[in-house]
């Protein structure tokens, strides 16, 4: 045990010299706050991987982006419209646009009263895409689990108004124009190893099988329906 914490510690000091927390650079964006502590989600997500996750690597992944589109046109879009024309724009812009999106997708589909089933229209479009709720869950897991490297898997609401799932790169997502699988995004899964490896290591399986414990099924039920009702483009 004494073990373990001497390496978290090592880990954490490691990832808080890169990621130390910075005043917030002027810009259109901020960071959002989490609504629950960062020991809500334990025992399924530590206290610690939250805390670096959230005020440091997406605190980093804000102030880059908000860097990245001084003088743009960016800097007057909002975040879903500079997904949409991620191609216009540099490099810092698709990679911590993308961060910033996918982060604040990420914490607000997760809570401490998450996990069970999804009801109502979700589960109907659930089952009519994937055949079963199990099922769904299969394939999002093995979209995440063969992401090479650093990435993400998705469920996302298609151009055709059905769920379906991918997986992307970095902090690539399907609501960006240069998306080889395109749509909205309803409920996002990092498998980047600082969303996991402090408690898990390199046991991503364990963490996907966890994660589904503190999903919050109301949200994403709320985001599916805006998806549906969202103007197709």
């Amino acid at each position: 045990m004494k073990k373990i914490i001497f390496i978290s510690a090592i880990i954490l000091a490691i990832f808080s010299s890169k990621y130390t927390s910075a005043q917030q650079v002027s810009g259109p964006f901020t960071l959002v706050p989490l609504t629950y502590e960062y020991n809500a989600l334990e025992p399924y997500i530590d206290a610690l991987t939250m805390e670096i996750h959230h005020s440091r690597h997406l605190a980093a992944y804000v102030n880059n982006l908000n860097n990245a589109i001084k003088g743009t046109e960016a800097a007057k879009m909002t975040l879903e419209e500079i997904m949409a024309n991620t191609a216009k724009f540099d490099i810092k812009v698709r990679n911590n646009g993308g961060g910033v999106y996918n982060h604040n997708l990420f914490f607000a589909i997760l809570s401490p009263k998450g996990g069970g089933e999804p009801s109502g229209d979700l589960a109907t479009a659930i089952n009519s895409a994937f055949g079963s709720f199990e099922n769904m869950k299969t394939q999002l897991n093995a979209a995440a689990a063969n992401r090479f490297g650093s990435g993400w898997a998705w469920l996302y609401v298609a151009k055709d108004g059905k769920l379906a799932i991918c997986s992307t790169p970095n902090q690539d997502n399907p609501l960006m124009d240069i998306s080889e699988d395109k749509g909205i995004p309803v409920l996002g899964i990092d498998v980047w190893e600082h969303a996991y490896y402090l408690k898990y290591q390199n046991k991503r399986g364990d963490y996907l099988a966890a994660i589904w414990n503190v999903i919050d099924w109301n949200e994403v039920a709320k985001r599916y329906a805006d998806a549906k009702n969202a103007d197709p483009k």
